[in-house]
């Protein structure tokens, strides 16, 4: 079968819910992917970030076999032996005190929403039912009806309401918007240290520091969402790294199992996960012996191959080569680490052209937020790759 024949095949039988660049691939290798008919690509989107250590990492590949062969699946019905270590490796990783394990993105968002609430009422002393939680617009956080609630991207709430109660909105990077709208409803203010489906947006400096002050002054807890900007991507280990700053709970996901299957998690300190009590959460597959023993070793790559320390290198690298492009179309480029953002001119209007003629060329990235063109690599890349790539990006920006 030829690209056309599974193109047809999705367009036929797929809901239509994204809307791909049409490359149908079916092999990859660290940096690299290759599609049906042979032609090879530079992966600089990653799985929007879940594969920081590349396509297929062996020792985490080696891993994932060894474990399939042993043991896969028991529920929380009963213990495993590699749960357990994760916990433990987790949290000595992140500086926190325990892991709730679950499997996707959002069910990590929506854990720590729970977990907020409920520290919310037993811990504050909110009435019943009355627990507010603080949001930035242009938000990116998963796709459950309780947070698209919180979502100011039409496209994401359209047809879908009615919606959740709780939430309020406030501008990004806006430290004294948060302080004004905290009251003592207030149980928690959830933010991504970058937003990356909005376009790469780095709030100023200082700004993640501010946002740790007001929340201990007004006994809110402070959320930071690094499933796209942690583990490495931003050039730390978590984006709020880079400002010291240690937030009650990170939701984790992507990356936490180097792209190999759907692995998350919620960290947090004791007084607000230690309120979870039997039966109030849960998860069939989540922190189970396969999703455990994979995420340990995702994790050992990370360390071991001190991707965050790549990414800062290259990422500032990379960047500084993309500034000195004499586009016509460029406005802005942005980011922190190999999580970077190119921003079009209004004479360069949509980014999804520019991603075309990129995949012509060998390069795979991916428009968001419509006028911007992200590139986000495995964190593994060389800079001999990343030049062969910016031999065709400055091709395509200046045509």
């Amino acid at each position: 079968m030829r690209t056309e024949d599974f193109i047809r095949l999705e367009e036929t039988y797929g809901a239509h819910n994204y809307h791909p660049l049409d490359v149908v691939l079916s092999e990859g290798k660290g940096v690299w992917v290759w599609d049906v008919e042979g032609n090879r690509y530079l992966d600089c989107l990653s799985a929007y970030s879940a594969l920081n250590q590349g396509h297929r990492h062996p020792r985490i590949v080696d891993v994932m076999i060894a474990q399939a062969q042993k043991l896969t699946l028991t529920s929380r019905a009963f213990r495993n032996d590699q749960l357990p270590l994760l916990e433990k490796e987790l949290c000595e990783l992140s500086g926190h005190d325990m892991m709730l394990p679950m499997n996707t993105g959002a069910e990590a968002v929506e854990t720590a929403l729970k977990a907020a609430r409920l520290w919310g009422y037993q811990v504050k002393g909110i009435p019943a039912n009355q627990a507010e939680i603080i949001v930035c617009d242009h938000n990116f956080h998963g796709r459950t009806i309780s947070i698209i609630t919180f979502s100011t991207e039409p496209l994401y709430r359209d047809g879908f309401g009615p919606f959740t109660p709780g939430f309020k909105v406030i501008p990004f990077g806006d430290a004294g918007a948060l302080e004004k709208a905290i009251t003592p409803h207030t149980a928690a203010f959830m933010v991504e240290p970058i937003q990356g489906e909005a376009g790469v947006i780095v709030p100023p400096e200082g700004y993640l520091r501010e946002v740790r002050e007001i929340c201990d002054r007004h006994t809110v807890l402070m959320i930071a969402d690094e499933i796209q900007s942690g583990l490495g991507r931003a050039g730390k280990l978590f984006a709020c790294d880079w400002e010291n700053v240690q937030p009650d709970m990170i939701t984790i996901g992507k990356a936490l199992s180097g792209g190999m299957l759907p692995v998350s998690a919620v960290v947090g300190t004791r007084e607000v996960l230690g309120l979870f009590k039997p039966g109030s959460h849960g998860s069939t597959f989540g922190g189970s012996p396969m999703a455990c023993a994979v995420a340990r070793e995702a994790l050992n790559v990370i360390v071991d191959e001190n991707l965050p320390q790549r990414a800062h290198e290259l990422g500032a690298y990379f960047v500084e080569q993309l500034w000195e492009i004499n586009s016509p179309y460029v406005k802005e480029v942005r980011g922190k680490g190999l999580l970077i953002g190119v921003e079009l001119n209004d004479e360069g209007g949509d980014a999804r052209p520019f991603c075309e003629a990129l995949r012509e060329r060998g390069i795979l990235a991916k428009e968001t937020h419509r006028n911007v063109i992200r590139f986000a690599p495995p964190l593994i890349i060389t800079q001999e790759e990343l030049d062969w790539a910016l031999v065709h990006i400055r091709e395509v920006l200046r045509s």
